[in-house]
């Protein structure tokens, strides 16, 4: 993945309005700030979405994944949000509204906390087409005080793991690459070093590959 200059890198100018978690439009609606495979499969019903990052964090492949991605002798590598002054994380923002909002949650409280170890916590989302009027929403983090939280390791070893891993939802090579091809499609102003770094070291593992919609059918 090709690493494009520090201007291109650099999103807009973050505002500092007075924010709140839900829509000032609809005090019914909540927003769900997705940045693994909700950015591809959220899998509940909602009526907008919207491309854009959150600051004040990096996304890693720190979280251990016993279902989705990886099994209790092999845990899959997930991805989490690490506090990071200087980072931004791009994703996708869901805005779930009246009965969408409690059988949004109800189901993600499955997926992400249950199966998943993760909490939720409020994030400040910046649109990609209009990062002057932020938005308030639900993200889920895993925290280093869950059980599956495996943490830092260098990125040939995470590759190494990602390789040999597979759970219910698939392969975790799929998880890899379907959320590298999403950053891709956001353009070159949203750079995740740590994820390209971990492509890149697949890369030096399999012959011939190359993170397309054909090595997305090998898995």
């Amino acid at each position: 993945m090709k690493q494009e200059s520090a201007a291109q890198n650099t999103p807009p100018a973050s505002p500092s309005p007075s924010l709140h978690l839900q829509d000032d439009s609809d005090p019914q609606a909540l927003w769900i700030f997705g940045y693994g495979s909700l950015v591809w499969r959220p899998d509940f019903a909602y009526s907008d979405s919207r491309v854009g990052f959150v600051r004040g964090y990096s996304r890693r492949f720190w979280q251990g994944d016993t279902f989705h991605r990886g099994s209790d002798k092999m845990p899959g590598r997930v991805v989490t949000l690490l506090e990071d002054h200087e980072g931004c994380t791009w994703g996708v923002a869901y805005q779930v509204r009246g009965e969408q909002v409690n059988e949004a949650l109800k189901y993600l409280n499955v997926r992400e906390a249950v199966l998943g170890g993760y909490d939720t916590k409020e994030v400040t989302f910046y649109p990609q087409d209009s990062p002057d009027q932020p938005l308030k929403a639900l993200a889920y983090v895993a925290t280093p005080q869950n059980p599956g939280y495996l943490g830092p390791a260098p990125e040939k070893a995470i590759a190494t793991q990602i390789l040999a891993c597979r759970g219910f939802s698939g392969h975790n090579l799929e998880y890899l690459l379907r959320l590298a091809d999403f950053m891709q499609l956001c353009g070159p102003q949203a750079q995740d070093e740590h994820l390209a770094a971990i492509v890149d070291a697949v890369g030096t593992m399999l012959p011939c590959f190359c993170p397309t919609e054909q090595a997305l059918a090998l898995v």
